[in-house]
């Protein structure tokens, strides 16, 4: 740590976060790799430097007959390493358990394979496989209308250059929070992003890249775009009509593992959209289970308060959803960490390859296995019969 560091403790506390959030992120990537490697199979694999290999262990096998046999010779020097015992003495029986000295030396070999398919360079042509993660698929729904332009005090919610501290940009800030949250879980979502006022409009269709659906919430969270967006008023019904929709183009619908989350304000006492009763937009959510979660944000705003609690409350939560009434910002990031804990499962989608490289779970358990034996052979002195 450096003498600024010492000399300034917030920058003491910012170092300690960024290990705590390096740590999370490596074990986040560990998890999602697990989960890729469970789905892969050997027989799809093809090797690249198939031959490479070959000559490699064919050197490590002579290397290592030339020094057994190096070392056979160097014992049968008269006077160095024998002892004259009378003829009477017998040799002790061998130890069943024995075996376990050489356990370091097992260990070792038990690497060798996995060494060798790393050296070889699997990776997996052109292929559609349907494979499993845990995470759900996810529709974000963001409030951009005119009465988002209400004050909302936050410390945590902020946006990076926000004019002011309106509802939207705190809203903005709490899906960026959200998305955040579950990339530093175990979880791999699809994460779709929708911004609505009397019209809705898909931003960024489902995807598994969360730094392109970051800075799709970034670019909407700008005071210059939010400007030129051309829908001032309220229709929550639109936006979750268009998500559904959504599902529908991708195919979603029937599956299990949907979510959909809105931030607004919820001034929108539409009853009906296009026809439809709340209850009629909600009800293929309902009726494909798909949970509606709502976080409505109005500053010192209780359940109640305002008109339409009374409309969507029931309504989200007759999908299995939660309808949360956030009058600050803890009760914003308490509604985050709920759904965060509610949005569990797994999602099955069609992965499609192109030469992709697959040593890397062979080398890990190469080295982890010859870790492991060093560290038999160098703590424990019970296996330090290493050939």
């Amino acid at each position: 740590m450096d003498a600024e560091a010492l000399r300034d403790p917030e920058k003491i506390g910012d170092s300690g976060s960024t290990g705590v959030s390096l740590f999370s992120a490596l074990g986040a990537r560990l998890q999602g790799d697990l989960a890729s490697w469970q789905n892969l199979r050997i027989h799809d694999l093809l090797f690249a430097q198939r031959d490479a290999a070959v000559y490699v262990l064919f050197f490590l096998a002579g290397a290592s007959l030339a020094l057994v046999l190096w070392r056979s010779a160097a014992r049968r020097r008269p006077g160095r390493d024998q002892v004259a015992l009378p003829a009477i003495v017998m040799a002790p029986a061998a130890s069943p358990v024995s075996v376990v000295r050489h356990g370091a030396w097992i260990l070792f070999l038990a690497g060798l394979p996995f060494f060798a398919l790393a050296l070889a360079g699997p990776y997996t042509a052109f292929a559609e496989q349907q494979v499993s993660y845990p995470g759900r698929r996810i529709a974000l729904m963001i409030d951009a209308s005119s009465s988002m332009m209400a004050p909302f005090n936050a410390t945590r919610l902020k946006t990076p250059n926000a004019p002011s501290r309106a509802l939207f940009f705190t809203t903005v800030a709490a899906a960026e929070t959200f998305i955040r949250q579950r990339m530093d879980g175990k979880y791999r979502d699809l994460i779709a992003l929708i911004e609505f006022g009397d019209e809705a409009y898909v931003i960024t269709p489902f995807t598994n890249d969360y730094s392109n659906i970051l800075l799709s919430t970034s670019l909407i969270g700008d005071w210059t775009e939010f400007q030129k967006f051309p829908d001032q008023g309220t229709t929550i019904g639109k936006a979750i009509e268009e998500s559904i929709n959504l599902f529908k183009a991708f195919d979603f619908l029937d599956a299990a593992g949907n979510a959909m989350v809105i931030f607004s304000d919820g001034q929108d006492t539409q009853v009906s959209v296009g026809g439809k009763t709340v209850t009629d937009v909600l009800a293929d959510a309902s009726a494909t289970k798909i949970p509606v979660y709502f976080i409505r944000c109005g500053l010192n705003r209780q359940l109640g308060d305002i008109i339409p609690d009374a409309i969507w409350k029931p309504a989200v939560e007759s999908t299995g959803g939660r309808f949360y009434a956030a009058a600050n910002e803890q009760d914003v990031l308490r509604a985050i960490d709920d759904i965060d804990e509610r949005s569990v499962g797994k999602v099955e989608i069609k992965q499609y390859a192109l030469q992709q490289p697959q040593f890397a779970p062979f080398a890990l358990i190469a080295a982890g296995l010859w870790v492991l034996a060093l560290a038999l052979k160098v703590a424990v002195p019970y296996f330090g019969k290493f050939p």
